[in-house]
């Protein structure tokens, strides 16, 4: 691993500190910064040329400074003649906006893998795609990694008895199956008629959730208002205990308000994203990722298979 050096800028310091402290590496040395009028100034501080480069960096808020963060390193990375550059991307910012649901609007989850690419970047490492088929927008290889099994590993941990894992929308149904099979748990579905991007009108439940407990598996959460809207449906349908098993916490807008008065016992994410302080409260619990990430780094330098730490 002599050979492999992994920088990361403001977006998730905290996560990239414990990749490196998995793989035994020092994290690289790195200045990002700003100029006067705020365009964003990289300087790599250690040579790299020849060497197997990997960027950490959560496209997560503010999302427009840390993606170009991303771009200016992985640019510099490519001008200094580091071999290899892979974007490490815990969380892949843009992603909701993934097909033309109206008329007049962009792609964006296309756009910003155009920008990766043109930028430099030999491969992309990524966890949990909103839709798998943002692995196609991409013209280089893509990792794509799952949260299930930090999880998993820790509802297993709790011992819940009657448990179901409840898919919030259709869309989710096979993560949320692939989650409950490895729980030995039962599905439900939560069938939502949506009159906005975070806002629901109208919920129904497939399944039964009567005196079970009840885990929500979704990718990331937002304003919290539809999962929160989920919780209570589930509740009034005779659920016990609502568990929240998301793995990108976004917490946005009102986010920790809405969880905080919601039916749902505790939120339980990963730290793809940094918990800023002011949103740390009792009911959200996060699980690190570092060692599925440090393992999948070290597969690509080794030039191993990664497909065993898929789910």
């Amino acid at each position: 691993m002599d050979q492999c050096k992994i920088f990361t800028g403001n977006s998730n310091r905290q996560l990239a500190e414990k990749i490196c402290n998995y793989l035994k590496l020092p994290l690289g040395k790195v200045k990002v910064g700003r100029f006067s009028d705020g365009e964003v100034s990289v300087k790599i501080e250690e040579n790299v040329r020849g060497t197997d480069v990997f960027v950490v960096q959560s496209i997560s808020s503010p999302v427009n400074e840390n993606l170009m963060e991303l771009l200016v390193m992985i640019d510099a990375a490519r001008r200094a003649s580091a071999e290899r550059i892979t974007a490490v991307l815990p969380y892949y910012g843009y992603a909701r906006q993934d097909w033309k649901d109206q008329p007049r609007v962009p792609i964006t989850a296309k756009l910003v893998a155009n920008l990766i690419t043109a930028a430099g970047a030999n491969r992309v490492l990524t966890m949990d795609l909103h839709t798998p088929q943002i692995q196609g927008f991409f013209d280089i290889p893509l990792d794509h990694l799952f949260a299930a099994p930090v999880l998993i590993k820790y509802f297993r941990g709790l011992n819940l008895s009657n448990l179901v894992v409840v898919a919030p929308d259709v869309g989710s149904i096979k993560a949320a199956r692939a989650f409950a099979k490895r729980l030995h748990a039962s599905l439900a579905v939560v069938d939502k008629r949506r009159n906005s991007p975070e806002s629901v009108e109208m919920m129904n439940v497939i399944g039964e959730i009567k005196g079970k407990n009840v885990v929500i598996v979704d990718d990331l959460i937002a304003t919290g208002g539809t999962l929160c809207e989920a919780a209570t449906t589930l509740k009034e349908n005779g659920a016990r205990n609502i568990y929240a098993s998301i793995t990108h916490g976004v917490l946005s807008g009102k986010a920790t308000q809405n969880i905080a008065v919601s039916a749902i016992k505790a939120l339980i994410i990963t730290n793809t994203i940094p918990l800023r302080e002011e949103k740390k409260f009792k009911k959200i619990k996060v699980l690190s990722v570092a060692s599925l990430l440090g393992e999948a780094i070290k597969c690509i330098h080794l030039e191993k298979s990664v497909s065993s730490l898929f789910i």
